[in-house]
């Protein structure tokens, strides 16, 4: 089943809700959509769980916002789809700016409803660098896909999955055109707006504290060729702030491992989600 709804501030939100049993929650990275998890989404349905992932507003199948494009909205958003669905016991699964909006969503809303969570190449603790992270990605970094996205969305949708994130521009890499077209069509059904804004979201949004709040038992993957969030300074940081966090660094893993490497990550989310 999919539907839509609709959150305090008139914002539709698309969901895709299959299966029974426990929940498991996908929020998915930029500027991407709930399309992003079909390989997970298939393999855990198969495996007796209810599995639900949304759209983040601006992108994919929800509304094309112009504004409300940050963190605290997307994870009021994720609260809003969770209490309408009653989801408890849950287990809430973040790739990419989807792991900061996980981290947020837990931290300020989700403490009583969620058993354990699952950051995969995710953003936090924070990805800018700055005088109190100083291994964090430059500002001009985020300036250029800034400015790019701007200038020419359509191709810079192909030059991203075509190159760092699947990790296509590796010597000798197996490049798939079918996933990078998939990456190019989840990219355009998304509002340029919300695309634009997310930028600073992902970047900018400090998720120290949030992390530091999490009780839950947390799993933390991160590939050690992601060209897009560098592992250092975000999974290795991340499981260090989180107080019962497992990390597992893969070699050779690209940021879209989740679906260049599925068979892998998703054994090693069941094992952590049985565990």
């Amino acid at each position: 089943m999919s539907s839509t709804i609709t959150t305090k501030d008139g914002v539709d939100i698309f969901y895709k809700d299959w299966g029974t049993g426990q929940p498991i929650v996908f929020s998915h990275g930029w500027p991407l959509s709930a399309d992003d998890w079909d390989a997970q989404m298939l393999f855990f349905l198969s495996h007796g769980y209810r599995v639900i992932a949304h759209d983040r507003r601006g992108h994919g199948r929800s509304s094309q916002t112009a504004d409300g494009n940050d963190m605290d909205h997307y994870a009021a958003d994720l609260a809003a789809l969770t209490e309408a669905l009653d989801l408890r016991d849950a287990i809430h699964v973040g790739h990419s700016t989807g792991g900061g909006e996980v981290a947020h969503y837990v931290a300020r809303h989700g403490q009583q409803r969620t058993a354990k969570i699952v950051l995969i190449s995710a953003v936090p603790p924070i990805m800018l660098k700055s005088k109190n992270n100083p291994d964090g990605t430059p500002l001009e970094v985020f300036d250029g896909l800034r400015a790019q996205l701007a200038a020419n969305r359509a191709q810079f949708y192909l030059d991203i999955p075509a190159g760092p994130f699947y990790g296509y521009n590796r010597p000798g890499a197996k490049v798939d055109q079918g996933i990078i077209q998939n990456w190019w069509r989840q990219g355009m059904m998304g509002g340029a707006k919300a695309h634009y804004d997310c930028i600073k979201a992902f970047s900018e949004t400090d998720f120290t504290e949030d992390l530091k709040s999490i009780h839950q038992p947390a799993l933390v993957m991160h590939g050690d060729d992601d060209q897009v969030v560098p592992y250092k300074d975000a999974g290795v940081l991340s499981a260090k702030l989180l107080k019962n966090a497992t990390l597992k660094i893969y070699p050779g893993f690209p940021h879209g491992a989740l679906t260049t490497h599925a068979d892998v990550i998703n054994a090693d989310l069941l094992a952590f989600i049985r565990g």
